[in-house]
């Protein structure tokens, strides 16, 4: 949940989302004064944040208990929040072997735990917390404790236990930082597979934790049923903290309305983007079509070719003028520019890519929501580091693009605590061979092996060593054929036990027998091609809308369909949530819509959810 383990800078960081929340609820509320510039249609009534009611908490105060050796536990713990976990040893063995009260023996356990999550060795930071937890601990202490064991469990990917956990920390906890536990509750909740929750259920003898399993069971249904079902939880619980308001924007799916829409498309429909344009377009029909059949309601929908006009903003006008109440698109990062640069935006835009920064505009809201290969980055920074990773090794192609990838994974991993044993680009196949040598260190080993003939006058046996203090390998490679070329030769210079990361551009969505030299890499995809959507997938298959490299712009299209048609929710800014198939979106404070994919694998050449 959080980066670093200070509980300072987790307060401040808890009491900054709210101020966070506040701006992005003004930012979206002007979408909701802005209808078309023909006619004013009604707006529906949404949940003021500003009534809802407070979740109740108790007064406990989690202010740590006076120590004689608060010095040098405070030491310990500002060596850990910069994630030297060496220099906290060295401090904790100032403090007697005797004489400590039973606070400090429960504060020396759980920075003991961080030193060992720290070091890579999870289980035992897990073991040792959960020794800590005993009756008539200081709530304080505890806290500190629940939260800590919460985060190891949230980044190994137990969504199902971090939830449970979260809900008992936000029994207790101020209530500065209970919507914070409430939002963590929800979002793993809505990162557990269904079939997880209906075995969790009925084993659920605690009142509160069955409400919060029966609400994601609710969810993940559509439609009026949907809507039937919230408004039935909501009567039967009424003391729930997820009550009012409820979690991740679903309030707004209970606002009436008689608003109806009209929808502009604009997307490239020719020149060098058609193909992709018609890729999105046929995901955002394909979704359109099937909640029509589904009997839910839709906007009146109208596509325009933006190649037809001089630029994005004249395609904006038209849509103006044809009575839109949303756009959706454009498409590249050229035509948002152009679109960002517009004094006045007088109805929303929902672009499909993202360019930073946006421009400051009278009028609507502009959020991006793209397939940025950076959230992918960071998403495999989390992946490895959660599963015990702590020093790595980085694998990039040169060039702009692997620049930007590296860069958003450098920084996630520094943020988490990881540390960056070597790197290497390559620009050709030739150069893989020595890139990945030089990655390992086995060109300064074959010198070493050199220099040592040279001395001793002998032609000596040697096997080159590769470096021992790396225990993963990031390899962001453009594409497949780059991945099934280096992936061997990883293997064969012997680094075939490094556990290799990649993010989804390896996989073009078509299997392929040489996909074999990319088994065991783990990386991170879209729900989308993991299964998620069968029938709209199958759907798009049958009309032959849906080929090789451009299925995810199907999958982009389909979450266009489902973010423009869930605005409202946005409204309730950090909290919103949605379950896509191009992942789990939420938004951040630029109004960008942020997606969490989910692991995979290759197992005998075949893609395989983990």
């Amino acid at each position: 949940m959080w980066v670093k383990h200070n509980m300072t800078e987790i307060h401040s960081s808890l009491r900054s989302q709210v101020r966070v929340l506040t701006l992005l609820l003004l930012t979206l509320f002007l979408w909701g004064c802005a209808g078309t510039p023909q006619k004013k249609e009604p707006q529906p009534k949404t949940p003021a944040p500003e009534k809802q009611q407070p979740i109740k908490q108790s007064a406990i105060s989690l202010t740590l208990p006076p120590s004689q050796f608060s010095a040098v536990l405070n030491s310990a713990e500002q060596s850990l929040a910069e994630f030297n976990w060496m220099q906290a040893s060295v401090v904790l063995e100032e403090l007697p072997v005797d004489g400590l009260s039973s606070n400090d023996e429960t504060y020396v356990g759980y920075l003991q735990a961080r030193i060992a999550y720290i070091r890579g060795d999870q289980s035992q930071a897990l073991k040792q917390l959960e020794q800590l937890d005993y009756p008539g601990i200081n709530p304080a202490l505890r806290y500190r404790i629940l939260s800590f064991q919460h985060y190891i469990l949230e980044t190994q990917g137990d969504s199902l236990a971090s939830a449970e956990l979260a809900d008992q920390i936000l029994r207790t906890t101020q209530a500065d930082t209970a919507a914070a536990w409430k939002r963590s509750v929800w979002q793993n909740l809505e990162r557990t597979d269904e079939q997880q929750l209906l075995a969790a259920l009925p084993n659920a003898a605690d009142p509160q934790w069955r409400g919060w399993l029966s609400l994601a069971l609710i969810n993940r249904q559509t439609g009026a049923e949907m809507q039937r079902e919230l408004v039935q939880w909501r009567t039967q619980n009424q003391g729930h903290p997820a009550t009012n308001p409820l979690p991740g924007g679903l309030d707004f799916l209970l606002a009436s309305s008689n608003q109806n829409g009209k929808v502009a498309l604009i997307l490239p429909l020719s020149g060098p983007l058609a193909q992709a344009g018609k890729a999105v377009l046929d995901g955002f029909l394909a979704a359109h079509y099937a909640n029509s059949s589904a009997g839910q309601a839709t906007n009146e929908l109208f596509v325009i070719d933006v190649g037809e006009f001089p630029s994005a903003s004249d395609a904006y006008d038209e849509a103006l003028r044809e009575g839109a109440s949303i756009v959706v698109g454009p498409l590249s990062k050229e035509a948002l520019a152009n679109l960002a640069t517009r004094p006045e935006r007088p109805i929303p835009i929902l672009a499909l890519n993202r360019i930073n920064p946006i421009l400051p505009a009278q009028g609507s809201a502009l959020v991006q929501l793209s397939l940025a290969s950076e959230d992918e980055a960071i998403s495999i920074a989390e992946l490895a580091f959660g599963r015990g990773a702590r020093r790595a090794i980085i694998i990039t192609p040169a060039g702009d693009w692997g620049g930007k990838v590296e860069t958003a994974l450098r920084e996630r991993w520094a943020s988490l605590g990881g540390t960056i044993a070597s790197n290497t680009t390559y620009s050709t196949y030739d150069d893989y061979s020595n890139s990945v040598t030089s990655a390992l260190s086995l060109d300064a080993s074959e010198q070493r092996a050199s220099g040592l003939r040279t001395t001793i006058g002998i032609n000596i046996e040697f096997t080159p060593r590769r470096r021992q203090d790396a225990d993963a390998i990031f390899l962001l490679s453009h594409n497949g054929a780059e991945a099934r070329s280096i992936r061997p030769l990883l293997a064969f210079h012997y680094a075939g036990d490094l556990p290799v990361y990649a993010i989804s551009n390896i996989y073009n969505g078509i299997p392929d027998e040489r996909n074999q030299d990319l088994n065991g890499i783990q990386l991170v995809e879209t729900p989308w091609l993991l299964g998620a959507n069968p029938d709209l997938l199958a759907a798009l298959a049958t009309g032959d809308a849906t080929s090789g490299n451009y299925t995810r712009l199907n999958a982009l299209g389909a979450d266009a369909y489902l973010v423009q048609s869930n605005f409202l929710r946005l409204q309730s800014g950090a909290d919103a949530l949605m379950r896509g198939n191009t992942g789990l979106l939420s938004m951040d404070p630029t109004l960008s819509i942020k997606r969490q994919l989910s692991p995979a694998t290759f197992d005998a050449g075949v893609l395989t959810a983990q």
